[in-house]
């Protein structure tokens, strides 16, 4: 049988085999190249999209106090993304972040509650909840929105996907009476803490169950305080006191002890300046063991040992301060001043505790933000239409950026700080 087998039939045979094989090939070679044109076809979309897609981090949101909107910037190239308007009065404005740093809630002095999408740079939802609001804060797990509130006086609290009121916390004192409410902050454990001015009280408010808080007061704590800040660490609650000297300091690891008045004499027997603006004591600087606290009524800063509570020393400045930020690696720390010296800026050194450069921006400094790690700070300058980013090692100006009436400038690694 094998000898039957002719050349010419074996060559016939590899011809037809090879002819089967090119017949078997050249659709699956077809289909193949259809499978990846329509796979390419169905990421075309994407592959476009990618140069948009863009992470958070390096975003933060700027105040236009005048015409009620806000800018959306980069800090990484020094860029206006967006402006954003519609969003009220914004003549006193703060802004928490979503722990995601998608969504800024901005809380405008008239009340407004808005809800920012800052990768869309759009508002996703509005409330006007209160007829004159302060400030606000987010709860420890994200879910909650708390705004403080002058005018009817109390805190309420929002849930922060859909801004449904959850709760509402008069602050009532005395014969019916409500206070304003005041430095508003989160603390670790689900709670929010706040001070009333004019019932001289500081509140503790557990939101475990967001329906029903659950209230601790502390009475009798100072005449009037006016702002308040939280230790980074979520340790100390301690509100500053504009009717009397010194400040209140409540201890959130260990309640039962009460608040302590620390600084009770600082400035007796001096003759007070008008004040000409209140000192923002959310920013007040945490370094190297000391607390940097504006002095209200004096050019100075006040250094307290934050191990015992203790003044350390003043350190003299140009003039009142407003706000005494703390670069993040607490080497130094920067203040602004209220008026007739807001368009300067000085640096103190943290190991000497002295000034060592004095800068101008321009008139009306109202505001300072550092980038996250610290290399830079941006600076509000409202009566000059401007910000302006300094780098923080040499002191030297490195961009300006136009902004209309520009107060305050919020970065979203705020998103995760206990307190801001």
């Amino acid at each position: 049988m094998y000898h039957n087998s002719s050349p010419h039939r074996a060559q016939r045979n590899a011809g037809s085999w090879n002819a089967e094989q090119k017949l078997t090939w050249i659709p699956l070679r077809f289909i193949q190249a259809t499978h990846w044109f329509l796979l390419i076809l169905l990421l075309w979309p994407i592959f476009l999209a990618a140069d948009e897609l863009r992470g958070s981090g390096d975003l933060g949101v700027v105040i236009e106090r005048a015409k009620g909107s806000v800018l959306i910037v980069e800090t990484s190239n020094h860029t206006r993304l967006a402006e954003v308007s519609g969003l009220g009065d914004l003549s006193h404005a703060s802004v928490v972040y979503s722990r995601d740093q998608r969504y800024a809630y901005v809380f405008g002095r008239d009340g407004g509650l808005t809800k920012l999408d800052i990768l869309q740079a759009k508002i996703v939802n509005r409330v006007v909840q209160a007829g004159n609001s302060i400030g606000g804060a987010i709860s420890q797990d994200g879910c909650l929105i708390a705004a403080s509130n002058y005018t009817p006086g109390g805190v309420k609290v929002f849930d922060a996907n859909t801004l449904e009121l959850l709760a509402d916390i008069p602050s009532e004192f005395g014969n019916q009476q409500r206070s304003k409410v005041v430095g508003l902050v989160d603390a670790p454990g689900q709670r929010f803490v706040f001070s009333l001015f004019d019932a001289g009280e500081i509140w503790l408010a557990d939101m475990h169950n967001s329906h029903i808080p659950q209230l601790q007061k502390f009475k009798s704590i100072g005449n009037q305080p006016y702002d308040a800040l939280i230790s980074p660490e979520g340790h100390y609650y301690i509100a500053g006191l504009f009717g009397e000297d010194g400040l209140a300091l409540l201890d959130l690891w260990n309640l039962a002890a009460g608040v302590q008045r620390i600084l009770p004499h600082y400035g007796r027997g001096r003759e007070k300046m008008p004040v000409y603006k209140m000192p923002h004591l959310e920013g007040w600087a945490m370094a190297s063991n000391y607390a940097f606290i504006p002095a209200v009524g004096q050019s100075e800063v006040l250094v307290v040992d934050q191990r015992t509570w203790q003044a350390v020393r003043p350190i003299p400045v140009l003039g009142q301060p407003v706000f005494v930020r703390a670069r993040p690696d607490g080497r130094h720390v920067w203040v602004n001043f209220a008026l007739p010296n807001n368009g300067t800026v000085q640096v103190i050194d943290v190991i000497n505790l002295t000034v060592i450069k004095t800068l101008k921006p321009g008139k009306a400094v109202l505001h300072m933000e550092f980038t996250p790690r610290g290399e830079e700070v941006w600076v509000s300058v409202r009566d000059e239409d401007k910000l302006v980013v300094y780098n923080t090692e040499t002191f030297t100006e490195i961009a300006t950026l136009p902004a209309d009436k520009p107060s305050g400038i919020f970065f979203t690694n705020r998103a995760h700080q206990i307190g801001l």
